[in-house]
């Protein structure tokens, strides 16, 4: 009998793109319900564009763009945002690089010039490397070093699961290579990646269109054009045996377990790449899916756990060689061992017998809920189509992304769980060195 499917409801938010003389592409999504506007800039530069040597670059360099631009001293980025009511930050991600604002609408220009002279070129000193090197180490030293499972399991899991340079090492990176790093590195970095032809711009929120291209093509028309570098391919073989490590956590209390397997191609094969997405909150989200109620309710064999696609939890904005992760705590003395053969037999179970009546569209319509509220706040939505423009020149994907998922089907979920068995899969295993 088949399993019900969810009634997924869809967005119909407006997409306008185009392309600059210099090559920086242009997506706005206006919605004039409100008063305010989410501005984004994507550069196609992350973690693993950094070259040997240079471990932490994207991310340092991401500090960087915060430090004065052409025309703007240290700080006056800062100062113009807040002074305007709104906010901003930058993040850095494996494929691409984000800097975004939230503004009251009458701020769009300020947003677009901000963010059009620090393209034009960041105020690359050696005072300002040496400063952003040791905010980079001390945010190493807090969220990694001096932290209880820091790291884990997205620094610690992909060198256990690849081989290659670009998709093993640590983005953070080590302290030996940001204190390398020099000023000539940064303004390479610079001309290499931070080409207007290598990046999107997203615009979402109180705009008119008209208007909005006019002050686009003011403020960024006149960025120098240089083009995209070619992107390497970052793709290698998948697993044909079973990997897996363990290390000593001095401040870990408890012990903890990670198990990754690789999923099709994101971009390439979307449709079964989706598949993986809805198996992961089938084994993972919620209090009655598969895992939660083995493991935590039944066999209390662990204290809690998670499930996702992607190293960073980012499942929509992520290209190839990418994964589904399972992670999970256990108690005093827990027994990994075991907690790895029961997600094995409940994968197996999944694989033969199949989903529950209604366990597929609860899962679809948790999935639809998560996607609708992302993209509710204009910046959220501005983000999203940025990185869709940026990985897939679609941005206006984020209007299928929920019927997407709801067209997944049983068969399609089934099939994704038996493709992960032990000899596809990487794990790393924490045992606990701190206070018990």
């Amino acid at each position: 009998m088949p399993t019900r499917r969810a009634k997924i409801p869809t967005t119909k938010y407006p997409v306008e793109r185009f392309t600059l003389d210099n090559g920086l592409r242009v997506v706005l999504t206006p919605d004039r319900s409100a008063p305010v506007i989410g501005v984004a800039v994507v550069y196609d530069v992350g973690i693993r564009s950094e070259p040997q040597g240079r471990t932490g670059f994207a991310h340092l360099f991401e500090h960087l763009m915060f430090q004065g631009s052409e025309n703007l001293e240290k700080l006056a980025h800062f100062r113009h945002v807040q002074g305007a009511g709104g906010t901003f930050n930058g993040s850095t991600h494996l494929d691409y690089t984000d800097y975004y604002e939230t503004l009251p609408a009458n701020a769009l220009e300020r947003a677009l010039f901000l963010e059009a002279d620090r393209m034009r070129g960041p105020r690359l000193t050696e005072e300002n490397l040496r400063n952003q090197v040791d905010v980079v180490k001390e945010e190493i030293r807090v969220n990694v070093l001096n932290r209880p499972y820091g790291g884990f399991p997205w620094l610690t899991l992909p060198p256990v699961m690849f081989d290659t340079f670009p998709n093993a090492h640590d983005g953070y990176g080590s302290f030996d290579d940001l204190e390398s790093a020099t000023v000539a590195d940064a303004a390479d970095f610079f001309r290499r990646y931070y080409a207007s032809g290598n990046a999107v711009l997203a615009v979402s929120g109180d705009v008119d269109v008209a208007e909005a291209t006019a002050l686009v093509e003011r403020h960024f028309g006149d960025v120098p054009a240089r083009p995209a570098p070619e992107r390497p391919d970052f793709t290698e073989p998948d697993l044909t045996a079973e990997r897996r490590t363990s290390y000593t956590d001095r401040l870990a209390p408890l012990p903890a377990v990670a198990s990754a397997w690789r999923v099709p191609d994101p971009v390439g094969d979307f449709t079964g790449y989706l598949a993986y997405a809805v198996l992961a909150e089938v084994l993972t989200d919620g209090e009655a899916s598969r895992l939660v109620e083995r493991l935590v309710q039944r066999d209390r064999s662990v204290t809690g756990l998670g499930g996702y696609l992607g190293f960073m939890g980012d499942p929509f904005d992520v290209r190839d060689p990418t994964a589904l992760l399972f992670q999970a705590h256990l108690p005093p003395g827990g027994d990994v061992d075991k907690v790895l053969r029961t997600v094995d037999e409940e994968l197996d179970r999944l694989a033969t017998d199949g989903l529950t009546d209604g366990e597929l569209a609860r899962t679809q319509a948790r999935m639809a809920t998560h996607l609708l509220r992302d993209t509710d706040a204009v910046l959220g939505r501005a983000l999203r189509m940025a990185v869709l423009e940026q990985q897939r020149g679609e941005p206006g994907l984020l209007n299928e992304l929920p019927r997407l998922v709801g067209e997944v089907t049983e068969a399609q979920v089934r099939a994704a769980a038996a493709t992960l068995r032990p000899d596809r899969r990487a794990s790393i295993e924490i045992i606990p060195g701190g206070a018990r």
